[in-house]
């Protein structure tokens, strides 16, 4: 199955590189490139992509605002975002999370990175840069973000589950969980298909949020 991407960045530069980049990798398709927050929700609609790799820091819709209208419920059909920013500690990229993004990337990063990222935000998964996942979720924990802390939430989770969520907050794979709690992949994943489910959450990286904001985890915590 190939994955359909949708650019959106106002730099023909950078999305020319991104196109060249993402076109040499086997099964993945750019079907389109937007230069502005309104020009990607148009071409969403249109083109019905299965991810839009978006930046920030656009002229007449930023890429927040076009983040939460791509992502909402009554969107037309379901699309993926990736965040690709430049700045690892900025408030918008909190915004752009919160605003249903399944992830980001730093614009610095190695070019593998992007496919990769790109792999497993279409997998359902969420993918947050190494570099700054722990403070980003514990910032967004901090916050009086989403109605996500919710008194009693992780009651609904099975002990099992609440140790999967677990380990995913601190930032591991379904494979790295499986090698640590002793158990096939395949059952991991079926373990975060429930908790998704249970926590009334669209994708992994609002599970994670909600795993922060409900102190299973506090910030600063490493593996």
């Amino acid at each position: 199955m190939v994955i359909r991407v949708l650019l959106a960045d106002d730099s023909i530069l950078i999305r020319a590189g991104l196109a060249m980049l993402l076109s040499a990798q086997p099964g993945m398709e750019v079907v389109g490139e937007a230069d502005d927050g309104v020009q990607a929700v148009q071409m969403a609609r249109e083109l019905k992509p299965d991810i839009v790799v978006m930046d920030l820091k656009m002229p007449n819709l930023d890429g927040i605002g076009a983040t939460r209208e791509i992502t909402a419920d009554e969107f037309e059909h379901p699309v993926k975002v990736l965040v690709l920013t430049t700045l690892s500690g900025d408030e918008d990229v909190y915004a752009a999370l919160r605003a249903g993004a399944s992830g980001f990337l730093l614009k610095d990063g190695a070019p593998t990175d992007l496919a990769a990222a790109i792999r497993e935000v279409c997998a359902g998964n969420a993918y947050l840069h190494p570099a700054v996942t722990r403070g980003v979720i514990a910032d967004i924990a901090s916050r009086s973000g989403p109605a996500r802390a919710v008194s009693g939430i992780l009651d609904r989770l099975t002990p099992r589950e609440r140790e999967v969520l677990e380990h995913m907050a601190l930032g591991m794979q379904n494979q790295e969980i499986a090698e640590r709690l002793f158990l096939s992949e395949a059952t991991v994943k079926t373990h975060v298909c429930r908790i998704l489910m249970k926590l009334e959450v669209k994708d992994r990286g609002q599970a994670i949020v909600a795993a922060y904001q409900n102190h299973l985890v506090a910030p600063g915590r490493t593996v």
